[in-house]
């Protein structure tokens, strides 16, 4: 299916664990991903096994979505989710809206979450980002360095890609603690004791910050979530039956 947000075309899957009404997970990916990566499909699987029906998209730059990978910003996926959640919201067999991000998706699932409170239900963090801004401020991103008071007006990152100036003076501007200190529900979240790409004691101090949370540090797992799938996808599984029984 394809959702709009401002004239940018969302490519995204709807799938469903039987055709009545359920709850359902929005979920995003991460930096330079897409919704059909296999750690984001195996989560899905996990979550329409638990008796949620999963809704993941490709945000803006990324994957069959609109927009191009340089321009993209936190501003501009937070408002991708916006509208995604909008158009579950209008699904008639939607019980509950849940999010779901991995990496800098997880981090822009916690944003969406401490926005919307009140029509998120629960949130399954996996890996998130929480760093990027706090990187923004100090001024290094993926491991280039800038002055972030004279941000530069293009940088060279991973694979060759490019991003614009504004995709750092955006993330300058965000401070997650406070998502997460407005964000009442419940929230799991997983993290790889091994992942070098984001630092698992931020989803540690998280984890003390929520008003309600789970925290699973897989042991030898990695950012991407591939030597112990199947531990994230049994995570995943029984705290969502957990929740549709609560």
């Amino acid at each position: 299916m394809t959702i709009m947000d401002d004239g940018i075309a969302l490519s995204a899957v709807l799938e469903r664990p039987h055709d009545g009404r359920c709850p359902l997970v929005i979920v995003l990916h991460g930096f330079t991903s897409n919704k059909e990566k296999a750690h984001t499909l195996a989560a899905c699987q996990a979550m329409r096994e638990a008796g949620f029906a999963t809704l993941r998209f490709d945000l803006y730059g990324h994957g069959e979505s609109g927009g191009e990978f340089k321009r993209h910003t936190l501003y501009k996926w937070i408002s991708n989710t916006l509208a995604v959640m909008d158009a579950a919201r209008r699904m008639d067999f939607v019980t509950e809206i849940y999010l779901s991000g991995h990496s800098q998706g997880g981090l822009v699932a916690a944003l969406v979450g401490g926005m919307a409170p009140d029509r998120v239900r629960g949130m399954i963090l996996r890996a998130p980002a929480f760093m990027i801004p706090r990187c923004a401020r100090e001024g290094s991103l993926l491991g280039f360095g800038f002055d972030p008071a004279r941000v530069p007006e293009e940088i060279q990152i991973i694979k060759g890609l490019t991003l614009e100036g504004n995709y750092i003076r955006v993330a300058q501007t965000i401070h997650a603690e406070e998502a997460v200190a407005r964000f009442p529900g419940p929230v799991l979240l997983i993290h790889g004791d091994a992942d070098d790409t984001v630092p698992p004691e931020d989803s540690v101090r998280a984890a003390g910050q929520y008003a309600q949370c789970r925290l699973e540090l897989i042991p030898g797992e990695t950012h991407h979530f591939d030597r112990h799938p199947e531990a994230t996808r049994g995570i995943i599984r029984d705290w969502l039956q957990n929740r549709i029984h609560a």
